[in-house]
């Protein structure tokens, strides 16, 4: 006997179509068989409440929209159920299904029920549903690895299956790219100017800017942009597989699958070589260490209060005294992604930064971070770096002093030196053992302070390298803020 429509419960309905569509139904058939399925068991299943998720894989939650949605009417509980048509429409991440039935079920009182697979309400139910979810992720891994499988057999083969860059278009799907003349110009200029000229990326992204070019999403040029394009094999007519991993990093060469295609190329194969050879000849590797990064102990610690980007560093010259020192700038400034200029000399920002540290030395009060992490380096390493070094100054004034270089009043002069020098070092260390042996929960105001003090001794002194400096900066400091309008400096700290 069918129940009266007051007692009919409210509930919601979860469609999702994967990426690869595979042998599912069709989103108008599940929301059909859903609707069907809610009315014949006395249940209230309105269009607002009907979540879909199209062409999205199903494997994490936090790239379904409508899936977080109609999490987040759960939790305000504006339903009973979430039917779906099979438990693989909720999820084939089974940890992640487990974790979102479990919050449903235990906290919202909301039921997920599969309207084709009978899962009875007992402790086999239960096993049942979880033996469901680990067969929908066995075949979700096995349907992905097979997909790679394919395109990497396609890729072998010249085919393109990526979305083409600037200078290309793909007019119906499934077909090769084809040229888009005026960016095709574009790019031509780009190679003949870069091969013709001593202009580099900088420059060039600067001239297209200027004639108010824009690129395939309408953004201004930069010059990684140009170095991108410069580089890219598509334009000599080759297809370029398996160059980024899933979170966007280029990958090892030796891992790219590059072959001939069967689209038509912008420009030659002997230019695009030639272009390489002069970019791979004049800019160093990849992994090498920029140079910005060895100018000052301060390097990519200082952060535009605007944007939150690095001040970069550039060295200028004192005409006056004939003395050098160093810039600060916004990164983004400088390529006119912010509009706030930052710029600040070192011979203001560090004895600010400097008389900041010295204060709260004695601070009865300092706010700071708690970072269990191996991402920055302690100060240990710095002083047992420099206690290395003060053994080989010991070891060279003996030497001087045993081939008559050195008095016997020099030697113990410059002996006493190194022993004040290695006992001052001696006691950072210990001080420094004792501050990373003590756990979290016993932190105190004095441990903050002696490791800050620690770092004053370190950067105020001429003993220690730029290296040295920025190490032991990245140990106690997570970054320092900027406001040039305001001329203000906040430091942030950090205990890890």
């Amino acid at each position: 006997m069918a129940k009266s429509n007051e007692a009919a419960i409210p509930v919601a309905a979860y469609i999702r179509v994967s990426t690869h569509q595979q042998e599912e139904l069709s989103p108008d058939a599940q929301r059909r068989l859903l609707k069907e399925y809610a009315k014949k068991n006395d249940m209230i299943l309105t269009n607002d409440f009907i979540f879909m998720d199209g062409g999205i894989s199903g494997r994490t939650a936090d790239k379904r929209p409508a899936f977080l949605k109609m999490i987040e009417q759960a939790k305000a509980k504006r339903f009973k159920a979430i039917l779906v048509w099979k438990f693989s429409r909720f999820a084939r991440n089974q940890e992640e299904s487990i974790v979102y039935k479990s919050m449903l079920r235990n906290k919202c009182d909301v039921d997920v029920v599969s309207i084709t697979e009978n899962i009875q309400d007992n402790i086999y139910g239960g096993l049942i549903e979880r033996i469901i979810e680990w067969m929908d992720e066995f075949y979700s891994i096995r349907l992905g690895e097979d997909v790679t499988r394919g395109m990497t057999e396609n890729a072998m083969r010249g085919n393109y299956q990526a979305s083409p860059p600037f200078g290309y278009t793909i007019e119906h799907t499934g077909e090769e790219p084809v040229i888009v003349p005026e960016q095709a110009e574009v790019i031509r200029w780009l190679y003949n100017s870069y091969i013709s000229s001593s202009i580099g990326f900088y420059e060039l992204s600067k001239e297209l800017n200027r004639k108010g070019i824009k690129t395939k999403r309408g953004k201004n040029f930069e010059a990684r942009g140009i170095k991108y394009i410069l580089q890219n094999p598509t334009y000599k007519g080759y297809t370029r597989w398996n160059y980024r991993d899933k979170d966007s990093n280029q990958k090892d060469p030796e891992e790219w699958i590059i072959r001939k295609g069967k689209f038509e190329p912008i420009i030659s194969e002997e230019l695009w070589n030639q272009v390489n050879n002069k970019i791979n000849s004049t800019y160093a590797p990849r992994k090498s260490k920029p140079m910005s990064q060895k100018r000052h102990w301060l390097s990519g610690i200082i952060k535009c209060s605007s944007c939150g980007r690095s001040l970069s560093t550039s060295v200028h010259k004192d005409s006056r005294y004939g003395r050098t020192y160093i810039n600060f700038q916004c990164y983004g400034y400088l390529k006119g992604k912010c509009l706030d200029n930052h710029q600040v000399s070192e011979k203001k920002i560090v004895p600010t930064i400097l008389e900041m540290l010295k204060d709260d030395m004695s601070n009865d009060y300092i706010e700071y971070e708690y970072i269990n992490t191996s991402e920055y380096i302690d100060l240990t390493s710095v002083l047992l770096e420099k206690l290395k070094q003060i053994d080989t100054k010991e070891q060279r004034i003996k030497d001087a002093f045993r081939e008559g270089i050195d008095t016997i009043e020099e030697y113990k002069e410059n002996k006493q030196i190194i022993l004040d020098e290695k006992h001052k070092l001696e006691l950072e260390l210990s001080r420094e053992q004792k501050n990373i042996a003590r756990s979290k929960t016993k932190i105190t105001k004095k441990d903050m302070q002696n490791r800050i003090r620690g770092l004053y001794d370190i950067v105020s002194s001429d003993n220690y390298s730029i290296e040295q400096k920025q190490a032991a900066v990245r140990s106690v400091i997570k970054k320092i803020v900027f406001d040039r309008e305001k001329n203000t400096v906040d430091i942030y700290y950090y205990y890890s």
